[in-house]
């Protein structure tokens, strides 16, 4: 239990650092009345922090555990250590909705997930993320009733991603040059501009395929020893397989249609946590995950927006960095590319 209470006590403190800091500074005690839900000594603190610093860390929270949480899950579903949530096609998926949206709008598409896409509107820009997300799992999801083998699911998942990659840059080559700037805008991530109403659908989004990946649990430990084991126990694993795809459909899903795709916060982060609790136990290694991975994006916020500075360091930028050298450290650590 003392790495659980330490992630938590650690996210609390990015939590408010993540509030309190930024290029305009926030006295810490104002940061701490406005978070208490009292009036602070100067009502532009409020306004700082209730509509643009408070959103943007809630975000950072449950993009983080969301991600993380299913990296967790595809690398135990394909016993694959490098796989990652859009190993699956979410991240393609999203693309070709926005790429199509983006084309559909014209060059008056406007900036993307700062103000939204002007024309389409915000709720436009995520709806189509979403929908193209969701149309690519789905038809993954059909093609594994067919399947019988995780590796041929994981080469699947590749293929059919590689074919929506393969058609967003012929959208985006017959489109106006404006719109593939603003395409590549949108593939940097961001947890900014998150209004209160996308972190309440976001929230629920999320909190749905944790529940879903918690009833995962006991089946997905069983097949940590092989699907054969698993089928031995009497795990049916085609209908895990199902429930997989449907939690990473919410997790990842969910966060790249309001936040773009963020990188290796899926892959890095489930080794982290196997790390801090040397386990592979998911009753212990979810919840260490979610909250490892909460503590990494809000890091990585605060890092995109240096106090005192005028400039916004993109997010996939600082999550890379970070993200690289864990993925290095797994492949130098085993040739095997074990989970245990």
């Amino acid at each position: 239990m003392k790495p659980l209470a330490a992630l938590v006590a650690a996210v609390l403190v990015l939590f408010v650092a993540a509030v309190a800091l930024g290029p305009v500074g926030v006295p810490p005690l104002d940061t701490v009345r406005v978070l208490a839900g009292l009036a602070p000594s100067d009502p532009r603190w409020g306004v700082v922090i209730g509509t643009v610093r408070l959103p943007r860390a809630l975000t950072a929270v449950l993009a983080g555990a969301a991600l993380a949480v299913a990296g967790a899950l595809v690398q135990t579903l394909f016993r694959n250590p490098l796989a990652d949530p859009y190993v699956l096609g979410v991240s393609s998926g999203a693309g070709l909705g926005v790429a199509l949206s983006l084309a559909a709008g014209g060059a008056a598409g406007g900036a993307v997930f700062a103000d939204g896409l002007v024309g389409l509107g915000r709720l436009g820009a995520v709806g189509a993320a979403a929908l193209g997300a969701a149309a690519v799992l789905a038809l993954v999801l059909v093609l594994a009733r067919w399947v019988r083998s995780m590796v041929t699911l994981l080469v699947v998942g590749v293929m059919v991603g590689a074919v929506t990659t393969a058609v967003v840059s012929l959208v985006l080559v017959w489109s106006d040059p404006r719109i593939a700037q603003q395409y590549v805008v949108w593939g940097l991530g961001s947890v900014d501009g998150t209004s209160r109403g996308d972190l309440v659908v976001l929230a629920a989004v999320v909190a749905c395929g944790l529940v879903v990946s918690g009833l995962l649990v006991k089946p997905l430990n069983a097949l940590l020893l092989g699907e054969a084991h698993a089928r031995s126990v009497g795990v049916p694993v085609r209908r895990l397989r199902a429930g997989v795809v449907v939690a990473v459909a919410l997790l990842a899903g969910g966060v790249t249609a309001f936040c773009g795709p963020i990188a290796f916060v899926g892959i890095a982060v489930p080794h982290l946590a196997r790390l801090l609790v040397d386990t592979s136990d998911h009753r212990v290694l979810l919840p260490v995950t979610a909250l490892t991975g909460a503590a990494v994006v809000l890091a990585c916020a605060i890092a995109g927006h240096p106090p005192g500075a005028g400039t916004v360091v993109p997010l996939n930028v600082v999550t890379s960095l970070v993200g690289a050298p864990v993925v290095i450290a797994v492949l130098l650590r085993s040739r095997r590319f074990a989970l245990t």
